[in-house]
């Protein structure tokens, strides 16, 4: 499957819970490119905007698009991604985002 133009993909809003946003006023967007019959498996294209929010995660792997934010993984390690990196996330973590840059990935979960 081909998905051209991930970089400038025009995206959805995806509102954020009020209680996930720690500073700032970040924005999310979204949009679901594929997902299997029975729901377990997802791909697509998330976007957020600059500020801090707090997450549980989902086993994903994505690749960051465009932008740069530093994950925090609580009790594990702090990533910093941009352009280009692959990052793994494991169901269950609790991260913490600072997106210094509106951030773009494209991403798989597995739920």
């Amino acid at each position: 499957m081909n998905i051209p133009g991930i970089a400038d993909a025009d995206l959805e809003p995806e509102p954020l819970d009020p209680a996930q946003i720690v500073s700032g006023a970040p924005e999310v967007t979204g949009k679901v490119l594929w997902e299997s019959p029975d729901g377990r498996q997802i791909r697509g294209i998330w976007q957020i905007t600059p500020g801090v929010v707090t997450d549980t995660e989902a086993n994903e792997l994505f690749v960051v698009v465009s932008g740069r934010a530093t994950i925090e993984v609580e009790g594990g390690s702090v990533l910093e991604v941009g352009p280009g990196d692959a990052c793994i996330l494991r169901e269950g973590d609790r991260t913490r985002w600072t997106v210094h840059e509106t951030l773009r990935k494209a991403y798989h979960i597995s739920l």
